[in-house]
């Protein structure tokens, strides 16, 4: 979903220390100055609660869980790495109690010791916010009736601040726990970190960058961690330190001006995707000197509530499926789009290709009027970003060629999945989304967004279907294998089966540089996109 956001690995760690960014303390000779930025919209900067990719993009190189992954791009990014932990954990032979230790003499940005006590704070924070990642840490000894009563602790969270172990109780095995470890939810903070939104006034940080200043909605500014050269760096050898010595970050809601400004020198890099009407125009121009297409793991889709009429009728959602046609999206995509029908995408354990739906117009009305639903008046959400906002009009129009009367209703990017993903907003018929991965699992696509206990984050469809649950939630406590993977691939056809979404194509992203960047030195991480810490002057 955040998105997108989802993966990184230690076979790059090497090339990353030697080539692309300094690591642990060191300095090379392009080190200081100011990397200026543009987003495209103001995420949150609390990292317990940020899950779009926008927010892991401005987060990765700040805050730091126990676990993280391998600052390097590609398939080199998907391993789980040792972060303000020693060593990846020690799991026993049941699969329910993790062990960690902290790493030794770890501060705060602010200069407070780093405890192993706070990791359970930071935790217990999670389910005191509603966080949207409070459903990875469900599965912790006591975690549950803590979300409920938010008092009393989490008692299978156990640590000792003097060793720095720590000791993690899970009620059942889960084969995903490593992954979610490494989640930027997790990222230890201060254990008297208040249970409020931080995005205007962060938290301290332990990465090699702290937020200084945040103007909520206009932009925000990173400077070097005051700790990290003679404390956390050197505690974090393998973990780089970036090249400049700040970083200012403008919201620039315009994508066609943060292409200009790029062009002109006055910015060095845009977070945002290129506008559709400049995509190939700066591709045929730039690309391999300034313009890299990137391709992280997504899906963008169309969700249907299955709780509310109309689309609590099963052939209702099937038309829509038939009616959506992926050719005429990937034109309003301008080439940044591959059409995909299915849940899983390219290059997730357990994909085999499917479609269900080809495209077929009248075969979509003939289901409808089969279907015949009384309730014809439906709401379309979108956010206001290209060109999502024109696909959400795309889908506008093709529920009204279906007979619906439609309102489309478009919102601000800033706070389109919060709204839409709060089951108390009125009207959430149908919409527009898209799913970047948390880690590359498979289950990372299913237990988020088609788990009944999910609803109200990101279960967007409402979809609970018992046997869905229920296979969802034993993959899950396994280790992925191939027998794993294959029915992963089997799950994939059964949701689209129930036709929860209409799946219309992956969307490649794009890394765009100023001509003062060295492009190369740029990593591209498939679950936290860029990473700030390896952008290098020429």
């Amino acid at each position: 979903m955040r998105k997108l956001h989802a993966a990184l690995a230690v076979l790059g760690l090497v090339a990353v220390c030697l080539g692309l960014s300094s690591c642990g303390g060191g300095s090379g000779n392009k080190e200081g100055g100011t990397l200026r930025g543009t987003y495209a919209s103001f995420p949150e900067l609390d990292p317990t609660i940020a899950f779009t990719a926008e927010g892991l993009t401005a987060m990765y190189s700040t805050y730091l869980p126990l676990l993280t992954y391998a600052h390097a791009s590609g398939e080199a990014g998907t391993e789980v790495v040792p972060a303000l932990a020693e060593d990846l954990p020690k799991i026993s032979k049941d699969g329910k109690t993790y062990t960690l230790t902290l790493r030794k003499g770890l501060k705060y940005s602010d200069g407070t010791p780093v405890k192993a006590s706070d990791f359970a704070a930071t935790i217990e924070r999670v389910f005191k916010l509603n966080s949207y990642g409070s459903s990875f840490y469900t599965g912790i000894v006591g975690a549950e009736k803590f979300a409920e009563t938010k008092q009393g602790g989490i008692p299978g969270i156990e640590t000792d601040d003097k060793t720095g172990e720590i000791v993690i109780h899970l009620t059942k095995p889960r084969g995903t726990f490593t992954n979610e470890l490494a989640l930027l939810y997790s990222a230890v903070l201060p254990a008297d970190t208040p249970a409020k939104n931080l995005t205007d006034d962060p938290p301290p940080a332990t990465g090699p960058y702290a937020i200084v200043k945040t103007e909520h909605g206009r932009g925000w500014s990173y400077e070097r961690n005051p700790v990290w050269a003679k404390t956390n760096g050197p505690a974090m050898p393998d973990l780089p330190d970036g090249h400049f010595d700040r970083i200012e970050i403008d919201v620039v809601r315009n994508k066609a001006t943060s292409v200009n400004e790029i062009e002109r020198g006055k910015s060095e890099w845009m977070q945002s995707i290129l506008p559709a009407d400049l995509y190939n125009k700066v591709k045929d121009r730039y690309e391999g000197t300034q313009f890299r297409v990137e391709d992280p793991l997504n899906i963008y889709f169309f969700w249907m509530n299955m709780s509310r009429p109309p689309f609590d009728d099963l052939e209702v959602r099937q038309a829509v499926n038939y009616a959506v046609d992926s050719a005429a999206l990937e034109r309003i995509y301008s080439g940044a789009l591959a059409a995909d029908h299915q849940i899983l995408p390219e290059g997730m354990p357990g994909r085999k290709e499917f479609n269900l739906y080809p495209h077929d117009m009248a075969k979509a009305k003939a289901l409808i009027e089969g279907a015949n639903p009384s309730d014809r008046e439906v709401t379309v959400w979108t956010d206001n970003e290209s060109p999502n906002d024109e696909a959400g009009a795309y889908y506008a129009d093709v529920l009204e060629k279906l007979g619906f009367d439609v309102n489309l209703k478009t919102i601000n990017g800033d706070v389109y999945f919060q709204t839409i993903g709060n089951i108390a907003t009125p009207d959430l018929d149908t919409g527009w989304a898209n799913w970047f991965t948390d880690y590359p699992h498979p289950n990372a696509y299913f237990q988020p967004q088609f788990a009944g206990e999910s609803i109200g984050s990101f279960n967007l469809s409402h979809t609970d279907v018992p046997k869905l649950n229920a296979k969802i939630a034993r993959l899950g406590e396994e280790q992925l294998g191939q027998q794993q993977k294959d029915e992963y691939a089997a799950l994939d056809r059964e949701v689209m089966e129930v036709a929860p979404y209409a799946p219309y194509g992956t969307n490649t992203v794009s890394t765009f540089v100023s001509d003062g960047i060295d492009l190369d030195s740029v990593i591209f991480n498939p679950i936290f996109g860029q990473d700030l810490t390896s952008f290098e002057p020429k």
